[in-house]
């Protein structure tokens, strides 16, 4: 490196392509990284929507509800390191101002977020991962997390679930694999309408967590269902080409799906 000269570094996988640029970065706890980019050289593979379409909702209870009735439980690692981080920062907080020992104790206090941290991608990763790999649609929720966290009530565990950077993943997973990335506005009714015969419900308060149709009689999960309804919305905005949403009735393209190869 210019100036520095040989760095000696722990490698996660053998580069490909040409080198160009290489950016140097500290945490808080001491530790340097240097982050490579190259160019392979190769082009990102055409998107095709043949195959299997999932939606996904988000949640604090299970972090993932998918359409097809799996619930990824939520590891709140925040909650995990929670009361050590809190001793580490009352032991930082007795220190004196400018001494060695207060700086002893911030990189100690510094390494439990950067855990945190580490842990929260490693499950993104991996469950971000899984659901790209098995899946060629993914629809997700359009949810504005900055505007959620204000909630004084949620606000730790929003932030601790890291929904913002789990679609991020989504996102730039799917167009390396050449998938397709669906986001549904975030307005759109998904919990209070049925799956089965797209009747809306004038109310239903958090504290439900299944109920019954009134108009065809179907049982549902409101987790699963909301995913349903936010894959077939994600499939209806497919079909008809463009990324708005429609706030007036809804119709299911059946057809133009099955034409696509989709599978619902």
């Amino acid at each position: 490196m210019p100036k520095i000269g040989k760095v000696y570094c722990k490698v996660s996988r053998p580069p490909e392509g040409n080198l160009k640029s290489v950016r140097v970065s500290v945490n808080p706890s001491g530790e340097y990284f240097a982050s490579c980019l190259y160019d392979d050289g190769k082009d990102l593979p055409e998107k095709s929507s043949e195959g299997k379409a999932i939606g996904i909702d988000v949640g604090l209870t299970h972090f993932a509800i998918t359409s097809d009735g799996t619930k990824h439980g939520n590891p709140q690692y925040y909650r995990k390191y929670e009361q050590r981080l809190a001793r580490r920062q009352k032991k930082l907080s007795r220190q004196q101002k400018g001494s060695k020992n207060r700086n002893k104790a911030r990189v100690k206090v510094a390494k439990v977020h950067s855990k945190i941290v580490r842990c929260r991608e490693d499950f993104l990763h991996k469950l971000s991962r899984k659901l790209v790999d098995e899946n060629q649609v993914i629809v997700v929720e359009n949810l504005a997390v900055r505007n959620m966290v204000k909630n004084p009530k949620l606000a730790k565990s929003i932030s601790d679930a890291g929904w913002g950077q789990f679609c991020t993943m989504l996102k730039y997973k799917t167009e390396w694999e050449g998938k397709v990335y669906i986001e549904v506005d975030r307005f759109f009714s998904s919990s209070k309408t049925c799956s089965n015969c797209l009747n809306p419900v004038d109310s239903l308060s958090l504290d439900i967590r299944s109920w019954q149709c009134p108009k065809c009689g179907e049982t549902h999960d409101r987790d699963i269902n909301a995913a349903k309804n936010i894959r077939d919305e994600g499939l209806r905005i497919l079909a008809v080409g463009h990324t708005a949403t429609a706030f007036g009735g809804r119709v299911r393209p059946v057809k133009a799906l099955l034409l696509q190869g989709i599978s619902p």
